[in-house]
């Protein structure tokens, strides 16, 4: 069974940092898209960046230049750092892992930027 465990979210002033961290349990994780999603109140899921499992990243518009993602196979880890954050960048932020298109979700980190 896999389990995803996200962790570092918190409240920031705009322009500070956070770096968020997401732990795979189970074997799947070097063979998975890792990606992050937000979901700010009262919207849907977005995609905010992923990781292919050829190293390849993806970044929404909105994020382009201020976060980045990279991952560690030997410690089955993700991680968003989230660099210049914006109040728009409020959400809770959730960790996914594709893999062969079977999602699996972590449990989401709140992510608050006060202005």
């Amino acid at each position: 069974q896999v389990q995803l465990v996200e962790s570092g979210g918190g409240l920031v002033q705009a322009g500070g940092s956070l770096r968020l961290s997401c732990t795979a349990s189970g074997s799947i994780f070097s063979m998975s898209t890792m990606g992050w999603y937000r979901q700010p109140p009262g919207k849907e899921r977005e995609l905010v960046a992923s990781s292919s499992v050829t190293g390849s990243t993806n970044f929404a518009d909105s994020v382009k230049g201020r976060f980045t993602i990279s991952r560690d196979n030997a410690k089955n880890t993700v991680y968003l750092q989230m660099n210049t954050l914006k109040p728009e960048d409020t959400a809770v932020y959730y960790c996914n892992a594709d893999f062969f298109r079977v999602s699996y979700w972590g449990q989401g980190t709140q992510v608050t930027v006060s202005s």
